[in-house]
């Protein structure tokens, strides 16, 4: 591999990742990367199809009790909540910050499996738990590592403690079948959309940068606009995909979704995207399963980055501009933050 300590700086800021996976940050420390390339989807072509390539996968992962499930409040992972086995175990996280009211998963995710007669268990997220989890995190990945792998990594360790190999997630569902709303709520030139997708800057936070563009390329069509759809659930599915399964390889249990195995056989509707059915198909298949329901609004995994990080005074290291994060926002904040606690791992200063 190609030691370019500048780029893999500048692409994680930007992108959450290593974007070329011929680059490292130093001799001897590949990154764990997700392999999407033998992935076998199976096309769907409506809702029925999709429900049935669910099923089939939940059937064969679930049958000897060895799986438990992570459920949210959200559609994807209530649609396979309905098809795990009576008496399976759901897990939901909950953050905990003290002495303030924060986003709470628990009342929907209970409620379905009510409905389906699952036992739900809780893991509670805090602050420390990042502190302590993180450098565990980090040395499995080989690159600084996204905020939410610390909760998986936390409930996966309880998942196994209590006798499953396999952890069952909705994960793709957005980026397969058109959850993401805001991103795809209009047309993207080129430029527009790598200012719109990157996360930091590099030149915002780093003395030595390099602006990122070349997995956006891929993208872009002759009239010069991205293909947004194509973008997320190839290029943004392994980053993503690489998240989940770091952090359960890292506390070893096996991380399963049935989505990444299917496919739209069909070009997203986007007009029907932005008039607000936003993954259409999943939708239909969860008013069948949860008629009677109130359709839950779309909210990513919580994480209160903004109360974990408000008192944050900005990164230290040479790497970094002085005071570069004081008008970020708390993701951006651990974007930065965990970029210098990967550096210090592998070059104490």
């Amino acid at each position: 591999m190609i030691i370019d300590k500048t780029y893999c700086m500048s692409s994680f800021l930007q992108m959450r990742t290593v974007a070329d996976e011929n680059k490292c940050f130093a001799e001897g420390l590949k990154p764990n990367f997700y392999d999407a390339s033998q992935l076998n989807r199976e096309l769907v072509h409506d809702s029925f199809e999709l429900e049935a390539a669910l099923e089939k996968h939940m059937k064969a992962w679930t049958a000897d009790g060895k799986a438990a499930l992570a459920l949210s409040g959200g559609i994807d992972s209530a649609v396979l909540a309905s098809m795990m086995p009576k008496g399976s175990v759901a897990y939901t996280f909950r953050c905990v910050v003290p002495g303030k009211q924060f986003h709470d998963e628990t009342t929907l995710a209970a409620s379905y499996c009510e409905k389906y007669g699952l036992e739900h268990r809780i893991v509670d997220i805090y602050w420390e738990d990042f502190e302590k989890y993180t450098e565990t995190i980090l040395k499995h990945k080989g690159m600084p590592m996204h905020s939410i792998e610390v909760q998986i990594y936390k409930a996966a360790l309880q998942a196994k403690a209590e006798g499953f190999e396999r952890f069952i997630f909705g994960q793709s569902a957005d980026l397969n079948f058109g959850g993401l709303s805001k991103i795809l709520s209009r047309d993207w030139t080129f430029g527009e959309f790598v200012d719109r997708y990157s996360y930091v800057m590099p030149y915002t936070a780093l003395k030595d940068y390099t602006v990122i563009t070349e997995p956006f390329l891929d993208y872009v069509d002759d009239k010069g606009y991205v293909d947004v759809h194509e973008f997320l659930r190839n290029f943004t599915l392994k980053v993503d995909m690489g998240s989940y399964v770091n952090a359960c390889e890292t506390a070893g249990i096996e991380m399963l979704t049935p989505y990444v195995l299917t496919k739209m056989a069909h070009p997203l509707d986007l007009e029907r995207v932005r008039r607000g059915e936003n993954k259409y198909l999943i939708r239909e298949v969860f008013e069948r399963r949860f008629a009677g329901f109130v359709m839950p609004e779309k909210l990513p995994m919580p994480r209160p980055m903004n109360e974990w990080f408000a008192d944050w005074e900005g990164p230290t290291r040479d790497e970094f501009w002085p005071h570069c994060t004081d008008n970020m926002n708390g993701d951006q904040r651990w974007i930065v933050w965990v970029l210098e606690k990967f550096l210090n791992l592998i070059d104490p200063q």
